[in-house]
């Protein structure tokens, strides 16, 4: 069924609508900061701005690239600039945009120090800032190996320099992907991007061969994906899991290697993605536990640690819950309507969630899998799950693909004008 705005929107609360400005008068000088620029931060901020508050937006970047459908690019099925949107619309709507990066967070003073020296007040602290990547995790890996071997799992020029790569490969070449343990951004992501580069290689490429390693015993859509590769991609992808040594990987960018079990392989392009953690500030502000990750509430994505902070989106310790940009925007909504509420004075509604996750195939062939959860004071609990089937007709798979780049044109139309 196509989306519109209402079925795209109802797993985010649409509490924070009834919540208007005049009832906020007398907390009119509250002021918001949020450090984030992405799904989660850039929704939270619109919606504080939009019902009266002062909020100011930390992002470094003067534009927000989509991490979601840029395996379309590598593709071959989409352009950059597609992927690419402004905070033109979100300073409009009475966001201060502050250009840069925030480098510490004082809980007690309640500050933000910011890369020019500046310190920033806050009254309250919204977190959504992505993922990083873990220090030691995948042997041979670093900051600077990154540029030989990208991960392009969070910066758009790394998502360029791995098409470059693709295109450079040579013919009959082989392509390696790390992919990470989870948890991580977006489950399907790995798989539905080597689906797209051997739809991309088929036609400039066809003899080259690409290696999954792959840490983890299987993976999210695992036959929905297997299917597909086996009916249009002819032997070109290979899945190597635990079974066969991906437990034990190195990687050796200056040589061009993996090492998997004492094992060398050669290869020409390598995408390795290293396992993840809550992007680095949220550590700085000491937000997240051992895991790596900011454990929040639930019912209103308060971290657990300090009350007068937020974290959104993959930041977020979210039980059951994926990261995903469909849960990060859903995760804003829930905030907001909680923190308005409570500036107002008013009881808060419980938020309910739900994530949606459209993986493409091939050209007109998508699967999705929606899941329903609902929030306890443990965790974000799972309800339901619906997969697509493996038997699907093309009509039902053409109109998932259809269904997906709708939705990614909502909600990026309802974050960024």
């Amino acid at each position: 069924m196509p989306l519109d705005r209402r079925h795209v929107l109802k797993a985010a609360l649409t509490g924070a609508a009834w919540l208007s400005a005049p009832m906020l008068q007398a907390k009119a000088g509250l002021h918001v900061v949020v450090i984030g620029g992405g799904v989660g931060g850039a929704t939270m901020a619109r919606l504080l701005a939009k019902a009266g508050l002062r909020v100011s937006l930390v992002e470094p970047h003067p534009a927000y690239h989509t991490c979601f459908l840029s395996n379309l690019y590598l593709g071959g099925l989409r352009d950059f600039d597609s992927l690419t949107f402004g905070y033109q619309a979100l300073a409009g709507a009475g966001v201060q945009i502050l250009q840069t990066t925030a480098t510490a967070v004082d809980r007690l003073a309640k500050t933000v120090t910011l890369g020019s020296g500046e310190v920033l007040a806050y009254d309250r602290l919204v977190l959504s800032t992505g993922i990083d990547f873990v220090e030691g995790a995948l042997p041979g890996w670093t900051p600077e190996a990154a540029q030989i071997m990208p991960h392009a799992f969070k910066s758009p020029d790394q998502t360029r320099l791995l098409r470059d790569q693709i295109d450079a490969m040579p013919q009959g070449g082989v392509f390696a992907m790390i992919a990470p343990p989870a948890p991580y951004r977006c489950p399907p992501s790995p798989y539905e991007r080597v689906s797209m580069l051997a739809h991309r290689l088929k036609q400039t490429n066809p003899t080259a061969k690409i290696l999954i390693f792959d840490p983890k015993d299987h993976f999210t859509k695992q036959t929905l994906f297997e299917n597909a590769w086996g009916k249009y991609y002819n032997g070109m992808i290979s899945w190597i899991g635990p079974d066969f040594g991906a437990e034990d990987l190195e990687i050796r960018p200056d040589a061009m290697e993996v090492v998997i079990d004492g094992e060398t392989v050669a290869v020409d392009v390598c995408n390795a993605i290293p396992a993840q953690q809550a992007g680095r500030i949220a550590a700085l502000a000491g937000v997240t536990d051992a895991s790596g990750w900011a454990p929040v509430d639930a019912f209103t994505l308060q971290s657990r640690i300090d009350p007068q902070i937020h974290v959104l989106g993959d930041s977020a310790a979210a039980g059951d819950m994926p990261k995903s940009a469909f849960a990060a925007h859903g995760h804003a909504y829930a905030a907001a309507a909680a923190l308005l509420a409570e500036a107002a004075g008013v009881a808060r509604t419980d938020p309910s969630y739900a994530n949606i996750c459209w993986s493409l195939l091939a050209p007109n062939d998508a699967v999705k899998l929606s899941e329903s959860f609902h929030p306890t004071p443990e965790k974000f609990q799972s309800d339901s799950l619906i997969i697509s089937a493996p038997d699907e007709s093309p009509q039902t798979r053409s109109e998932t693909a259809a269904e997906g780049l709708s939705w990614y044109e909502q909600i990026t139309t309802d974050i960024f004008g």
